[in-house]
Formats: C-alpha cells, sequence, structure tokens
C-alpha cells in the first residue's frame, strides 16, 4: 500500500464496503471524495490491474414542459378527435378546434398529426373533419404516460417499438434528451487480495508548510507521491494564427536584410492600381471579372497635374521614354474609377513618386482582391508580399539574389527563376520552386525591372528591381496543406494543433 495515495486506498476502501463493485457515484457517496478524486483514482488502480473501470453509454428522457402539459391535457390530435366525436363525427375544423379549447398554435401540429395517424379525414375544400370513432390509446400516449410516471427512462431499457415512438416524441420537441457514461470499478482478484491484507489509510500531505517545517512534524507526515512521468492535461494557451505567425516571419525577414515598410490603403484608384504602372485602359485585368470596383463612390482623385500627363503622355505615345505607348486616347475618368486594389504595387509606385533619391529598399505585405472563384488553390483575397529596390547600378542578378536568399529563410533551397511577360516591367520573370511532395514547380512570385514607361512620368532615373507574389503559397509550403481554403477556415482543431512559427 506504501506506493498508493490516499484516494487510491480511500477509493479501495469504498469499494470493498460495496461488495466489490461500484459506479463511481457510488464509490464518491461512500467514500466522501470528489468525482474528479474517485476518476483519478480510478485510472491509476486501473493501470495496477487493481480494478477493472468499465463504461456503459446510455440515454435517459424525461418530459419537458411542453411534453408535460400534453400528458395532463392530451396529445393535441387527441384533443381535437375527441371534440370532433362529441360533435357526432362531423364539423368544420373551426367548430372542432373551439370545441376542443386548442390554442392557435396547436391547430397545424394537430391537423398534421390525425392525418398521420388515419384518426380522421379532411375534406380541404369545405374544411370538414370526419372520424367514425375515437380511435384506443396509441404508443406514444402509452410512452408519455410511462415517463411521467417514472419520471426518468433510459432508452436502452426499451423494446425496439418503443425506442422507435420515442425518437418520434424527441422530434416533436417533448423530451429532453441526455447522453451519459456510466463507469463502474470492480475489484480484481490482485485488488481483494490487497484488501484482505488490510487498509490502513495515512493521510497525506501535499506541500510543505512553514508551520510543518517550524514545528518538525514534517518528519511525521506522509508526504503525498506525486508521477512526474504522468502525462499532464492537454493546454491550448493563446496563440496567433498560423497565418499571421508567416506574416511576421517575413516581414521579420525583410528588415533584418534591410528594408522598410510600407502601407497604403485597400481602397485605391484606377491611376495608382493600373495607369502608373502602363496598364493600358482596355487591358483584360481591369475587367469586372478580375476586379471589384467600387458603386458608391465611384470615383477618387487623381495626383498632382504633371505626373497625371506624364502618364498620360507614356500611355498615347510613349513621351520621352522612346516608345511609341499604347496608341489610344488615355481617359482621366478611366483613371479616377475606385476599386479594391488588386495588387500592392500599387502602393509601391506611389511611394516612388515622393521617394525617387537611392538608395531605396521597402516592402509591403498586404492584403489584396481579386475576382476569383473560390478553390483549393485560389481566395478572393489573399497577402500580396511586395518589394522594390532602388539603387544606381542594381541589375537583374541582384534581384535573383534578394528573392533567393528570402526564400531560403523559408527554407526554399531550390529556386529557379523562369522569363515571363508583365506590362510593367523588363525583362520580368517569375521565381519558380520545387516541391518534392507534388513533384512539380510551383509559381511563388513575379518579378522584373520597371520599364522607362514607368519610371519617367515619376522622375526615377535609375533602375528599380520589383516583385509581388502571393504568402499564402508559402504559407501552405510551410504548413504542409493542400488547400488554401485551410487558412481561413479558422477550424480550431487545426489551429491549436498547428506548432508555432520559427
Amino acid at each position: 500500500m506504501v506506493e498508493l495515495r490516499e484516494h487510491d486506498q480511500k477509493t479501495l476502501e469504498a469499494l470493498r464496503k460495496l461488495d466489490g463493485k461500484g459506479t463511481v457515484e457510488e464509490i464518491a457517496e461512500t467514500s466522501g471524495l470528489a468525482h474528479a478524486a474517485v476518476m483519478r483514482a480510478a485510472l491509476k488502480l486501473s493501470n495496477k490491474k487493481l480494478v477493472q473501470l468499465q463504461e456503459q453509454k446510455r440515454t435517459t428522457v424525461t418530459l419537458n414542459e411542453e411534453g408535460r402539459t400534453y400528458e395532463e391535457k392530451g396529445l393535441p390530435e387527441r384533443r381535437l378527435i375527441k371534440s370532433l366525436i362529441r360533435l357526432g363525427g362531423t364539423a368544420k375544423i373551426e367548430k372542432a378546434v373551439n370545441n376542443a379549447k386548442l390554442q392557435k398554435s396547436l391547430v397545424p401540429i394537430a391537423l398534421g398529426w390525425l392525418r398521420k395517424k388515419n384518426w380522421a379525414t379532411l375534406s380541404r375544400k369545405e374544411k370538414i373533419l370526419r372520424a367514425s370513432e375515437e380511435p384506443k390509446e396509441g404508443t406514444d400516449e402509452k410512452v408519455i404516460r410511462l415517463l411521467a410516471k417514472k419520471d426518468t427512462i433510459i432508452t436502452q431499457d426499451l423494446d425496439k417499438e418503443k425506442r422507435r415512438i420515442m425518437e418520434v416524441l424527441r422530434k416533436r420537441k417533448l423530451l429532453h434528451v441526455k447522453d451519459e457514461t456510466i463507469r463502474t470499478l470492480k475489484l480484481t482478484a490482485d485488488g481483494q487480495k490487497l484488501i484482505d491484507k488490510g487498509i490502513k489509510i495515512a493521510k497525506e500531505v501535499s506541500q510543505l508548510t512553514p508551520e510543518l517545517i517550524i514545528t518538525g512534524k514534517w518528519r511525521k507526515a506522509k508526504l503525498r507521491q506525486f508521477d512526474v512521468s504522468a502525462a499532464g492535461p492537454q493546454v491550448y494557451p493563446g496563440k496567433i494564427h498560423p497565418l499571421q505567425q508567416i506574416i511576421e516571419r517575413a516581414r521579420r525577414i525583410f528588415l533584418e536584410m534591410g528594408f522598410t515598410e510600407i502601407r497604403g490603403p485597400l481602397v485605391e484608384t484606377a491611376f495608382w492600381n493600373f495607369d502608373a504602372l502602363f496598364q493600358p485602359q482596355d487591358h483584360p485585368a481591369r475587367e469586372m471579372q478580375d476586379t471589384f470596383y467600387l458603386s458608391n463612390p465611384k470615383e477618387g482623385k487623381l495626383p498632382r497635374k504633371t505626373v497625371v500627363d506624364a502618364v498620360a503622355r507614356a500611355h498615347e505615345d510613349g513621351w520621352t521614354t522612346g516608345s511609341k505607348g499604347w496608341r489610344y486616347k488615355w481617359s482621366p475618368d478611366e483613371a479616377r474609377r475606385l476599386l479594391l486594389r488588386t495588387h500592392t504595387t500599387s502602393e509601391t509606385i506611389k511611394h516612388l513618386s515622393k521617394h525617387r533619391k537611392p538608395p531605396i529598399k521597402v516592402f509591403s505585405i498586404d492584403k489584396v482582391y481579386r475576382n476569383e472563384q473560390l478553390t483549393y488553390k485560389n481566395t478572393a483575397e489573399f497577402y500580396q508580399i511586395e518589394g522594390i529596390v532602388v539603387d544606381k547600378a542594381v541589375t537583374f542578378r541582384d534581384l535573383m539574389g534578394t528573392l533567393k536568399a528570402f526564400y531560403s529563410r523559408f527554407g526554399l533551397k531550390k529556386v529557379q527563376f523562369w522569363p515571363c511577360y508583365f506590362p510593367y516591367t523588363e525583362p520580368s520573370a517569375q521565381a519558380m520552386v520545387y516541391v518534392p511532395k507534388l513533384k512539380h514547380w510551383m509559381e511563388l512570385c513575379g518579378m522584373g525591372i520597371f520599364r522607362p514607361e514607368v519610371l519617367a512620368p515619376m522622375g526615377i532615373k535609375y533602375p528599380v528591381l520589383a516583385w509581388g507574389g502571393g504568402l499564402e503559397r508559402i504559407a501552405m509550403l510551410e504548413l504542409k496543406l493542400d488547400d488554401i481554403r485551410l487558412l481561413y477556415d479558422n477550424r480550431l482543431e487545426w489551429i491549436r494543433s498547428t506548432p508555432l512559427c520559427q
């Protein structure tokens, strides 16, 4: 008995008094222990093969307030059929209802169950009820009467027909239903042998107090033994959402690389979102299927006239860039339209319009919106990683090195750069990473050097390295997900089980 705690010994003593078998509730009442203390003791004694812990699932039902009302006054259909028989077996619905003194809310219920039970016929056109005799007491009424008499019934003790009726009454919302687990402890042969040797319950001390130490009573006190190898309770402390952790990690990497963060509004003008980036006003990306335009207000303000005029000339004939432009009449009305930004590059170019002197290294991690169908790999809103580097002699090689350094901090080593096309960069490429699990390459971001048609209207005379891509793709690789929707479903189990990002 030395290795058993006080609560374990009290539990065994209670089982002895209960002739070797008892429920947790019975043991708690016999021993004076709390229910939780008995359960802890039961688990330990079960592990030591001193007791058997048995569990039995059961469902108990009782009548609720409405059910008790029906037991006293009768089911609505019973009251209505009685009224109909009193009126001679044939009567107008309204007359039968008034005679039965049914509440208005119970009339549809009574009529519905009269039809289901085939107790009466209804002529809808004439609104007349007909019945030849009052039917005998139904099984549902017998079960209600039984519930009123016994107060609580265990459904597992009922026959198949009564269980079926019980389910009907539950659907009629006449019952309180409670699922329970009954746990029973039974002494094993080893447990009985231990009890036969005699149990001497000694009060345990779980904490050394100053009084015990000063008085010296600690020498005679029995210190409670603790199993330090036992699993503790599952704890779910508050933590940052996994996606937000990755956002913070990306932000920290950029800051450590010497970048400065910039932010901007979610609602932007088409000028900064498209025109300033040399996207023609008839470009497919501007259509409603890709862009969310605002209906109220519809328009915003354009920047200073010199910038607007320069952008217009770049679109129309290339202005001073040596380009021919897009060869159309540029419209300031189209540029004023308000929209939910489709990329954070709108904030990048706006920043460049006010900060022209190199060196410049800025980044942005923020929400963007596109009219995409919700699938396992697309959402209508997502986070974009955006960045630029401006200096006197930077090259495309510097851009590739910057991105390789960034992605390597996320453990993405196998990165390649494939040529592609973007309206506002030349040369342009996309950063690709190989995913061994999927056995294919995944695009991480688009990148390039801003074209003269973008830079000249802003007064920029030096190379601008730029990139932008979805953060969720990095998050899916980092968190080993194959469905982007999991990042936004907020499933508590997934959030709790996902470890903290480094």
